[in-house]
C-alpha cells in the first residue's frame, strides 16, 4: 500500500472521528439544556389571586431514578394555602412555618403559612428519560410582588442531591442550577386566577374579546419562553446535522482517495 493512500486513510479516519466527536457533544448538551425542575401556571397566575401550578421534575441521570422533590416557598411573600393534588405513587406531606408579622386573609389573620411541599416516591420512582409533574393550588398570591422563587431539591436513588436554587441576575448568564420561578401578572378584577385546563380551552373566543392586558402580558412571557426553547432546539438540530456531514465527508474523501 503506497504512502499516499495511508494518509488518505488516515485524514479520513480522522475527519470521521472529529464529526463524531462533535455530534456526541451536540446530543448531550442539547439534553441537558431542557433538564431544569420548573413552574408551570395553568391558566392565569395573577397578583392577588389564585393560581394552579405544576411543578415540572425532569430526570437528568442516566443511571439513578429521581425518589424525592422539595419546593421552599418564600416566607416574605407568604401563602396562606398551598394545596398539592394527589399523584399516583407519590405521598405529598405539606409543612407549615410561623410567620413574624401575621397574614391577613379575608378578614382572618393568619399566624403560620406554608414553607415547603414534599414529595417522596411509594411505589414510584421518574426513571432516566423521563419526567413528572406535581400539581399545586396556591393562594392568595401576594399583589407587591412580581415573581415567586420556589427554591426546590431533587433527591435520587442514589443518594445524589441536586439543588434548584440559584437565583438568575439581571444581565447575567442563567446559573447552573437556577430555582424555579413563578411570574405574577398583574391583579385581576375578581381576585381568582387558576381556572383549570378544559376551561380555559373551551372559552378561548371570549377570552380573546375580552382582551385583557393581563392575558397578552401572559402571552408575551409565553411566547419569549417559547421561543428560548424553540432557538436552543434548533441549535442543537443544526449541530447534529454538521457532525453527521463531518462523517460523511471524512468517509467519501477516504474513498476518493484510494480510487
Amino acid at each position: 500500500m503506497s504512502v499516499s493512500r495511508i494518509s488518505s486513510r488516515v485524514s479520513a479516519t480522522r475527519v470521521a472521528l472529529a464529526g463524531g466527536i462533535a455530534l456526541s457533544s451536540v446530543v448531550l448538551l442539547s439534553g441537558t439544556a431542557f433538564a431544569h425542575v420548573s413552574v408551570q401556571p395553568q391558566g392565569e397566575a395573577a397578583k392577588g389571586g389564585y393560581a394552579t401550578v405544576n411543578i415540572k421534575v425532569p430526570n437528568e441521570r442516566d443511571n439513578a431514578s429521581t425518589v424525592k422533590v422539595e419546593v421552599n416557598f418564600p416566607l416574605d411573600h407568604p401563602l396562606a394555602s398551598v394545596m398539592p393534588q394527589p399523584v399516583p405513587g407519590w405521598k405529598a406531606e405539606v409543612t407549615k412555618s410561623k410567620l413574624s408579622k401575621p397574614l391577613e386573609l379575608h378578614g382572618k389573620k393568619i399566624n403560620e403559612a406554608v414553607s415547603k411541599v414534599t414529595w417522596t416516591a411509594d411505589g414510584s420512582k421518574i426513571a432516566p428519560g423521563q419526567f413528572q409533574q406535581f400539581p399545586l393550588s396556591l393562594g392568595q398570591l401576594p399583589e407587591d410582588a412580581d415573581q415567586l422563587v420556589l427554591k426546590a431539591i431533587q433527591t435520587y436513588d442514589n443518594k445524589e442531591v441536586v439543588r434548584w436554587i440559584e437565583e438568575q441576575k439581571e444581565g447575567a448568564e442563567e446559573p447552573q442550577n437556577p430555582a424555579p420561578v413563578l411570574k405574577l401578572s398583574a391583579a385581576s378584577a375578581d381576585h381568582h386566577g387558576g381556572a383549570a385546563p378544559s376551561a380555559s380551552a373551551s372559552a378561548p373566543a371570549a377570552d380573546d374579546k375580552a382582551g385583557h392586558g393581563d392575558d397578552s402580558h401572559e402571552k408575551e412571557e409565553t411566547a419569549a419562553a417559547d421561543s428560548s426553547d424553540t432557538t436552543a432546539r434548533i441549535l442543537g438540530v443544526i449541530g447534529i446535522l454538521v457532525g453527521i456531514a463531518g462523517v460523511a465527508f471524512g468517509v467519501l474523501a477516504g474513498r476518493r482517495r484510494s480510487a
